[in-house]
Parts: structure tokens; C-alpha cells; sequence
């Protein structure tokens, strides 16, 4: 008897730790949501922009440059590998599971593989970040004390978002391409396929291709041909959307923290430099409430339009597949990777991030990038729906992950 005791005291007390971050995080993103209802509106939509230009542009970039610095060596470098493969382990997973639940519930025309990757892609940056911050404030976390959780916590997502990035503006940024008739307003879901126009791209641009060689006969030179090249180079791999100031901070983090003088320099408490790191440690405070009032302003507006395109069947399968199809299947090659002695021994944070990489709801950077493809209704109204649904699978998920690890 005093054994089922104790055993429903530690699960209450597993359970407890797991939902009070999902209440603080929902407690702030109500507050957003209230400042940019009709009734306060001190936070327009102009405003949230603005909100969510500083947090990618400046906030989120000095937490990991700092966080990731001062935890990352040349050591940790080695030991921390499986985190990338981690993140393309989850979006082929993901998107093999999203693939089954689009075949099964055949979504409109031409939602196709825009539901493949509604539900194989999630978010492993921002709504991590806030989870680490949330649970690591509380005193009877189990990962031990604040600053140690924190920074271990931080630096093993921001290890991972590089790749992420990479992933979210190749594979997805390809796989939201519009259909043939060049955008995803069709008129019906029926095959009447438009012929678009042998002069334009689908896009909306030129089909004239930046040409790799020109002729013998050409008088251009060789400089120019290489930068034509390169040109050619740089846009076919979206190195512009790829190389963002949180991908810039994480690369310069990862250098300087592997580099024993240059780490000595910058992020050691006696450098000379260290109040540059104790500054961006400051602003990266910062990023975790400006997003999430950012996050519950944008829910002021509801999923808008783009629910009534994609049907209720195909968000609900997104939804289901997202939250409770996925994180299975990642518990599984998360526990398969640690028995296999790929991951480092003893490192429960290290553990719980990888099983958070799987869980989260779908990534908010796929939603832009939707936005570029022509789909970003749609997309907004997934993002929508997605995250108010993941507040409950997230508090069950991490329970379970918490009642493994420990």
C-alpha cells in the first residue's frame, strides 16, 4: 500500500512538472492574445511584425550565440553528432507518416504534399526554447539546477537548428512547390488542369536560367563566367534564405566554442570580451516573452480563411498525425539510438531534447515559407489549430518522456 503511495505521489509529481511549463507558456501567449484583441489592441498587427522582426533578427540570435558558446567544445562537437542526424531522422520519419495519412484521407486539390509536410516537419527552435525555459525555472525540475539546465538545454537546440533551416528551405521550400496551373487558387479539386504559359515560370518569374557556360565564341571573360556560376549556385540552393542571423549565430558559436584561444577571448567569465556574451545572455532573456506574446497575438485573428480550403477531415488528420502519430514513432529511434550507444551516457537533457525534436507542433519557418509558395493561408490556419491542440499532447508527451528518463 505505502508502494502505490509513493508510486501516485512520483507520478502526480511527474506530472506537475511537465504541465506547469505548458501553463506558463500558455498563461503568456493568452496575455499576448488579450493585448491584441479589439479591446486593449496595444498590439496591432503591425506591431507583432515588428515584434517577431526583432526576436528572429536580433533576440533569438544572441541566446544561442551565447547559450551555445559558453556550453559547445571541440569535445562536446563529437559527442553532440546524433542531434543534426536527430532532425533529419525525424523529418524523413514525419514525412513517411505523412505521406500514409495523405494517401488515407486524400486531401483537396492540391493539398497533397502541402499535408505531407504539415505533419513531417515540426518546430525545433522557438517553442523548444520556451519549453527548456519554463520547466528549468522550476526549482524541482529533474535536470538539476537553473543555470546548468538552461544552458545545456539551449545549446543542444540551437546545435540542431542549422540543419533544420536547411531542411525547411531545400526539401520544403521544393515540396510546396504551386501545382501546373502556377498557384493553389484552383477553381474546383477536380483534374482540369490549366497549360500555363510557355513564357512564365510558376513562380511568376522568368524561366531564363542563369546559364552555367557560354559559348566558345563568347568574349566573356572567366571572372565573369564564375560569377555566373556562382550566381547560378546561390539562388538554385536559397543560400540567401538559408543563411539567417540564427544560423549565422549558431555557425559563429560553434567556431569560437571549439577554438580553445578564441573561446578564452569571448566566452570564459575572466575574458576580456565577455561582456559582449553577458550582453547577448541579457537580450536572449528577452526572446522567450516577446515570442510568445508574439505567438498569442497572432492567434487574435483565428485560422482565418484557409480552413474552408483545406476541409475540416484534412486538418483534423494533420492535427492527429502531427501530435500523436510522430511522437511515437521518434520515442522509438530515440530509444533504439541510446541502446545502439550512440548518444552520450548519462545525459537525460540531452535525451529529452531529442525526444522534444519529435513532439513539437509543426514548424512556424514552413509556415513562411508557405507564405512564399502561394499556400500561406492555408498554412496559418495549420498553425493555428496545430498549437492550440499541442498544449494538451505536449503536457501528456513530456509526462511519459519524464517518467522514462527518470
Amino acid at each position: 500500500m505505502e508502494f502505490l503511495l509513493q508510486g501516485g505521489e512520483s507520478l502526480i509529481g511527474t506530472i506537475r512538472i511537465a504541465v506547469l511549463p505548458i501553463a506558463k507558456v500558455f498563461t503568456i501567449c493568452f496575455m499576448g492574445f488579450l493585448m491584441a484583441s479589439k479591446y486593449v489592441n496595444i498590439l496591432p498587427a503591425n506591431g507583432r511584425k515588428l515584434l517577431d522582426g526583432l526576436v528572429f533578427s536580433l533576440l533569438l540570435p544572441c541566446l544561442m550565440f551565447s547559450q551555445l558558446g559558453q556550453a559547445i567544445t571541440f569535445e562536446k562537437l563529437l559527442q553532440w553528432w546524433f542531434i543534426p542526424v536527430n532532425v533529419v531522422i525525424a523529418t524523413i520519419s514525419g514525412s513517411i507518416i505523412g505521406l500514409i495519412v495523405a494517401t488515407i484521407v486524400r486531401p483537396p486539390y492540391p493539398y497533397f504534399k502541402f499535408t505531407i509536410i504539415q505533419i513531417g516537419i515540426g518546430n525545433i527552435g522557438n517553442v523548444p526554447l520556451v519549453l527548456i525555459a519554463a520547466l528549468c525555472r522550476d526549482n524541482e525540475n529533474p535536470f538539476g539546477d537553473y543555470e546548468k539546465c538552461s544552458r545545456d538545454g539551449n545549446a543542444y537546440i540551437s546545435f540542431g537548428q542549422w540543419v533544420g533551416a536547411i531542411v525547411v528551405y531545400t526539401y520544403v521550400f521544393h515540396m510546396l512547390a504551386p501545382p501546373r496551373e502556377g498557384t493553389f487558387d484552383v477553381e474546383d479539386g477536380n483534374s482540369h488542369i490549366k497549360t500555363p504559359n510557355k513564357d512564365s515560370h510558376p513562380m511568376g518569374c522568368s524561366t531564363e536560367k542563369v546559364p552555367l557556360l557560354t559559348t566558345a565564341g563568347s568574349s566573356s571573360s572567366t571572372e565573369e563566367k564564375s560569377k555566373s556560376f556562382f550566381k547560378f549556385l546561390y539562388e538554385k540552393l536559397k543560400l540567401k534564405q538559408i543563411i539567417q542571423p540564427p544560423i549565422i549565430a549558431s555557425i559563429l558559436a560553434i567556431i569560437i566554442g571549439c577554438v580553445p584561444v578564441l573561446r578564452r577571448l569571448i566566452f570564459t567569465s575572466d575574458a576580456p570580451f565577455y561582456f559582449f556574451t553577458d550582453s547577448c545572455l541579457i537580450l536572449g532573456d528577452a526572446m522567450i516573452p516577446c515570442i510568445l506574446l508574439a505567438l498569442g497575438g497572432n492567434l487574435v485573428n483565428g485560422p482565418g480563411t484557409g480552413s474552408a480550403k483545406l476541409g475540416l477531415k484534412t486538418t483534423a488528420a494533420i492535427i492527429f498525425g502531427r501530435l500523436l502519430l510522430v511522437p511515437p514513432t521518434g520515442l522509438s529511434i530515440v530509444m533504439l539510438a541510446d541502446k545502439l550507444g550512440f548518444l552520450p551516457p548519462d545525459d537525460k537533457m540531452f535525451r529529452f531534447v531529442l525526444l522534444l525534436q519529435h513532439t513539437m507542433p509543426t514548424s512556424v519557418l514552413s509556415g513562411a515559407v508557405a507564405n512564399l509558395r502561394g499556400c500561406g493561408k492555408e498554412a496559418a490556419s495549420i498553425l493555428f489549430w496545430v498549437h492550440i491542440f499541442a498544449v494538451f499532447s505536449m503536457a501528456g508527451w513530456i509526462t511519459l518522456y519524464l517518467n522514462i528518463l527518470f
